[in-house]
């Protein structure tokens, strides 16, 4: 018997429609965001076209480091109790029990959005919007980086070295060991961290 490759997370027939996502959603939401933003940056020529790039790319870089600690204290946050379980569950849990989901590959809106507007007042109110807005515009893509490389390792076959390591770093941290490989659209904090997945028990 095969295993089922989804489950309902709610009983709500609206809550669990907001639990499922297409995955070009998140693309479609979130790239004019940061084109507008950065289109805002530039014209406001209170900082050279270098600045804005390079405030941009830092803000991708910075999304790389957010995403290991995201995934390695919140997602994996475990505590074992009734509460503490069902909060797992419902915020990586899920993921780990039926990882082919297609509807869940990515972060729904119902998450992106408020942690979007936690972060862009963050650097908002930290860094000054001439300065933290083309960089929060970097981070957006590198959070989209996230995503897409996420559904692709799990949806689509890798015929690239870097694909095909991509997918074995994942497929470790889901199959072989939970403790490590929490990087996903990159393993460079992993490798900072010494978190790299090690192949215990490997059959991905």
């Amino acid at each position: 018997m095969s295993r089922p490759q989804t489950t309902r997370m709610f009983e709500s027939d609206f809550l669990e429609w907001f639990s499922r996502i297409h995955p070009a959603t998140p693309f479609i939401a979130w790239i004019p965001v940061s084109a507008f933003v950065v289109y805002r940056s530039v014209s406001r020529h209170d900082l050279p076209v270098s600045g804005v790039v390079g405030l941009f790319f830092l803000g991708v870089f910075a999304w790389t480091f957010v995403e290991y600690i995201l995934h390695r204290y919140v997602f994996h946050w475990t505590k074992d109790t009734p509460l503490g379980r069902r909060i797992h569950f419902l915020m990586h849990g899920v993921h780990h029990d039926f990882p082919n989901d297609k509807d869940r590959l990515v972060m729904p809106l119902g998450v992106s959005v408020p942690l979007a507007v936690l972060f862009y007042s963050l650097y908002y109110f930290t860094m000054g919007q001439r300065i933290g807005e083309p960089f929060f515009a970097g981070f957006v893509i590198g959070y989209l980086a996230y995503d897409g490389t996420h559904y692709a390792v799990h949806h689509f076959k890798q015929t690239t070295r870097i694909g095909k390591w991509l997918r074995r770093h994942h497929m470790l941290h889901h199959h072989a060991d939970h403790s490590g490989g929490f990087g996903v659209s990159s393993p460079l904090w992993d490798i900072v961290f010494n978190t790299m997945p090690k192949a215990k028990r490997e059959r991905a």
